[in-house]
């Protein structure tokens, strides 16, 4: 699964016939079965690594989706994230909650002793830059994974990603993303209907991502530098991959979608920080706005994303067709025959992801959407480090990339100082 020998978007729709979004929820790679744990009344045991709200959350969603199921192991960098999410998953889920106590596992490498034991399902929610070397374990011990985005912070973990979801599928493992709109009916649609040419042939698309600010923990005396920054990971580029890629990457992914899972041949960028510039924000941007263009192809992908209090919001992706416009989010369409507007009571699409996955394990067909959930975090990767470097960047030539984010080891890091603010035109 090479992540730099891409064909063509002209050649891959010749030979696909342009494959209906709607065939497979999720457009992951189907392993052939290996008979793990295919019956349905298999109890299977989950494992979650990373105890934030968003690995609450994923619990939450997995529990929801699959009625035999529990949950025996807890991990994470910090025992306090692991008692607030032990406690809030035993009133919400009840007698689904197996977690003893010799079950819960603080450190940093908490994922080891969790992986090791006797779970079946492990839910990767931690900072993106331990997602290579956490999937890596999980895969090799050969556990199913559902692995939020972004899968990494550098092009070197994004490899390792790929290599790990190449070995998933030998085993017949199922690996899902966290890029949920993949699983979301109304999305669904509206991604058929545009593929249907319902718009005509695409010609250009507007990917925005506009929002306020998000949390801060703050700090306390005690903590270590590299406490301080595991705990406000969302503002460390070596932690987070800066928020183009740790939330703006939804947006990327539908653009990569419609492009028929072709990554972009090139992109280039600007950004900065012109409102969280105090030291507390860490090293990454406020906003960036990105030019993504296909090799054999004239459409351009225009991608703004901004993390501002008190300023216009928007998030939503517009495609441009020849013959009319369509708002994903919005579910909206506007061609010659006038607005036609989609709506559709849906379950949760977090919940659909999850039950992708479990129906995916008992049916003895695994999902592995490990290409896509890959090449839209190098779109997203790409962007910033177009914006960073103030260079247009070439997507083969940066598939060589061999630059690494974040300390070497964490043997002695208590006192790591990150990178600085990268201005556009430095060195990067």
């Amino acid at each position: 699964m090479s992540a730099d020998r891409r064909p063509s978007r002209r050649s891959f729709i010749s030979t696909s016939a342009k494959a209906s979004a709607g065939t497979v929820l999720g457009t992951g790679l189907i392993s052939p079965s290996y008979g793990y744990h295919n019956s349905v009344n298999d109890v299977l045991k989950i494992g979650l690594v990373g105890c934030g709200g968003r690995g609450t959350g994923a619990v939450l969603n997995a529990t929801n989706a699959d009625s035999n199921t529990v949950v025996t192991g807890l991990a994470d960098a910090f025992m306090d994230r692991i008692e607030i999410c032990a406690k809030s998953l035993k009133v919400e889920i009840g007698e689904k909650f197996k977690v003893a106590d010799d079950h819960m596992f603080d450190g940093l490498d908490c994922y080891k002793n969790l992986i090791e034991s006797d779970v079946d399902v492990v839910l990767l929610a931690t900072p993106p830059y331990f997602r290579p070397m956490q999937l890596k374990a999980a895969v090799e011990a050969g556990k199913h994974v559902f692995c939020e985005k972004p899968v990494g912070v550098d092009v070197p973990g994004v490899r390792s990603v790929l290599e790990s979801c190449e070995l998933a599928a030998k085993k017949g493992l199922s690996v899902v993303s966290g890029l949920c709109w993949r699983y979301d009916l109304g999305v669904n649609e509206m991604i058929k209907r545009i593929k249907d040419g319902e718009i005509g042939e695409i010609r250009a698309m507007e990917a925005n991502y506009l929002t306020g600010t998000l949390w801060h923990r703050g700090d306390k005396p005690e903590w270590s530098p590299m406490e301080y920054q595991l705990r406000n990971w969302l503002y460390f580029n070596w932690l987070s991959g800066d928020h183009i890629a740790e939330q703006h990457i939804h947006s990327l992914d539908k653009t990569l979608w419609l492009m028929e899972d072709i990554p972009p041949m090139s992109c280039y960028a600007s950004g900065g920080r012109l409102v969280r510039t105090e030291k507390k924000w860490g090293n990454v941007y406020d906003h960036f706005s990105t030019v993504y263009q296909w090799e054999d192809s004239d459409i351009r992908v225009f991608s703004h994303c901004r993390q501002m209090s008190g300023c216009f919001n928007e998030t939503d992706d517009h495609v441009i067709g020849t013959k009319g416009t369509a708002h994903i989010l919005k579910f909206q369409i506007e061609n010659d025959k006038g607005k036609n507007s989609y709506r559709k009571k849906k379950p949760s699409m977090y919940d659909l992801e999850h039950q992708a996955l479990f129906q995916s394990i008992r049916s003895g067909n695994p999902i592995n959407n490990g290409r896509y959930m890959s090449f839209s975090t190098l779109m997203a990767l790409m962007g910033r480090d177009a914006a960073y470097s103030g260079k247009k960047i070439m997507w083969n030539e940066y598939m060589d990339s061999e630059k690494k984010l974040g300390p070497e080891d964490f043997t002695d890091a208590a006192n790591y100082v990150p990178d600085d603010v990268i201005r556009p035109g430095d060195k990067w």
